[in-house]
C-alpha cells in the first residue's frame, strides 16, 4: 500500500512514474492551483464578502469543494469531511489533470467503505486561506495581484465561519457528521462547540482543544525555515518563475514538520541506518536513506502548496483555543451535544493523546466511556495510515 501522512500521500520505494512526472522540471515560484489550471473533481462556492475576527475584509471569498455521493430528499445525510495542515479537498480519487496526488483518504471514504457514499452525502472543502482553490494568499485580489504579504490573519474560527456559509449555500442546516483529523479536527470540534444544533455527530481524530505552547514552537521555526529564504521575498514572490520562488524554504519547512507526524521506532525500523550511495558512510559524498527520504518529500511539497499559504495556515493553527472567550475548555467543551467519538494515537508526538483524554472528558455525549487510543508506530499519521481501525470506530459512530 502506499504510505500516507497526515498531509500528503508519501509513496514507499521505488519512486512512482507519477511521482517522477511531478518532479520533472524546476520547481514552480509556487505549487498553488491557480485559475486557468484544470479544474479536476471541484466545485466552488463563491460566499460573498468576508470579515475576519480581526476586523479585516475580504471583498469575496471562494471555496473549492468536492463532493461524493447523493443528498437526499431530506438534506438529512450530508458528512462533512475536513482535511489537515497541508491537505485539500481531494479525499477520494486517482491523481490526474487538477489534483497532483491520489485522494488522502481513500481507504475511509467511498462506495462501502466506513464512510459510505452510498449512504451518505460527502462534502470535502479546501479551507479558506489555503491554495487548491479556495480563497487564500495565492488568490488574486481585486487589483489583479496576488494576496501575497497582503493575506489577513486568519483563526480557525474564521475558516469554520467560512464553512457555515458554504452549509448555507448547499442547503444543508444540520450535518449528519462533521468528521476531522489533525487541523481538521480542530476546524470539527469547533463547529461542533460554536453552533451544536447544526452537528448531529462528531469525530475528532488526532487534535487538541487547544495548540500549546511546545507546540506552538515547533510551528515556529517551520515558519522561520520559509521566511529566512532569500527567495520568499517578504511574501511576494509570485512572479519570481519557476525555480525563483522559496522552494527551499518551504521544503525545509516541510521536512521539520515530517519529523513530528512520524516516530522515531518507525523511522529507525524502516530505514535503520542504510545508505543511499555506493560509498562507504565514513567516506564523503554519500547520503543516509533517511535524508533522500526527506529531501524527497520535501521537494515534492513545493510542487503542490504555497509557501504564504503555509504561514497562513499554520498561524490559523496556532489560534486554536476552543474555550477562548468562552470561559475556558471545560466550558466549551460542555456545549457540545453531537455523538462523539474521540481518537488518538497512542505515539503522536505532534498532538499527544493528553489532548484528546481532555476532549472526552469535557464532552458529555461521546460514544466511548473511554478515550479510543489507537496502538501504532506511525505516531501523528496514524490516524491516516491505520484505516482499519480508524474505519472500524467511525463505522461504529455512523451507525449510533
Amino acid at each position: 500500500m502506499d504510505w500516507q501522512t497526515s498531509e500528503d500521500t508519501v509513496p514507499s520505494a521505488p519512486v512512482t512514474e507519477a511521482d517522477a512526472r511531478l518532479l520533472l522540471g524546476r520547481p514552480p515560484a509556487t505549487g498553488a492551483w491557480r485559475d486557468g489550471d484544470p479544474v479536476g473533481n471541484r466545485r466552488f462556492a463563491s460566499l460573498g464578502a468576508f470579515r475576519t475576527e480581526g476586523g479585516a475584509e475580504l471583498p469575496g471569498i471562494r471555496i473549492a469543494y468536492e463532493t461524493w455521493g447523493e443528498l437526499s430528499p431530506a438534506r438529512d445525510n450530508a458528512v462533512l469531511v475536513l482535511h489537515a495542515l497541508t491537505g485539500d479537498s481531494h479525499v477520494l480519487g486517482d491523481a490526474g489533470p487538477g489534483h497532483p496526488t491520489e485522494g488522502w483518504w481513500g481507504d475511509i471514504v467511498g462506495p462501502g467503505a466506513p464512510i459510505d457514499t452510498e449512504r451518505w452525502f460527502v462534502i470535502a472543502p479546501n479551507i479558506l486561506g489555503g491554495c487548491q482553490g479556495s480563497t487564500g494568499p495565492s488568490s488574486i485580489a481585486p487589483d489583479g495581484y496576488e494576496w501575497a504579504s497582503r493575506f489577513p490573519f486568519l483563526t480557525i474560527r474564521d475558516q469554520v465561519a467560512a464553512q457555515e456559509l458554504l452549509a448555507d449555500a448547499l442547503g444543508i442546516d444540520v450535518w449528519a457528521a462533521v468528521i476531522g483529523g489533525s487541523m481538521g479536527g480542530m476546524h470539527a470540534l469547533e463547529w461542533a462547540v460554536s453552533t451544536p444544533e447544526r452537528v448531529d455527530r462528531l469525530a475528532v481524530l488526532c487534535s487538541p482543544p487547544t495548540t500549546t505552547a511546545d507546540q506552538v514552537a515547533l510551528n515556529s521555526v517551520q515558519l522561520e525555515a520559509i521566511q529566512i529564504d532569500p527567495r520568499f521575498a517578504g511574501g511576494d514572490y509570485y512572479d519570481a518563475g519557476d525555480g525563483n520562488g522559496p522552494h527551499r524554504g518551504l521544503a525545509l519547512a516541510r521536512r521539520m514538520a515530517l519529523l513530528n507526524y512520524r516516530t522515531p521506532t518507525e523511522l529507525n525500523q524502516r530505514f535503520q541506518r542504510s545508505w543511499q550511495s555506493d560509498k562507504d558512510p565514513s567516506g564523503h559524498g554519500g547520503r543516509y536513506a533517511v535524508e533522500s527520504y526527506l529531501d524527497f518529500h520535501g521537494n515534492r511539497f513545493t510542487r503542490r502548496f504555497d509557501a504564504n499559504t503555509y504561514l497562513t495556515l499554520v498561524d490559523a493553527m496556532n489560534s486554536h483555543d476552543v474555550g477562548r472567550g468562552r470561559g475556558g475548555v471545560d466550558d466549551a467543551l460542555a456545549r457540545v451535544t453531537a455523538r462523539t467519538l474521540v481518537l488518538g494515537v497512542d505515539s503522536d508526538r505532534l498532538f499527544p493523546v493528553e489532548g484528546q483524554h481532555r476532549i472526552h472528558r469535557g464532552i458529555p455525549t461521546t460514544i466511548d466511556e473511554e478515550t479510543v487510543i489507537l496502538s501504532s508506530d506511525f505516531g501523528h499519521d496514524g490516524f491516516l495510515i491505520e484505516t482499519a481501525a480508524v474505519g472500524g470506530h467511525l463505522r461504529r459512530l455512523l451507525a449510533s
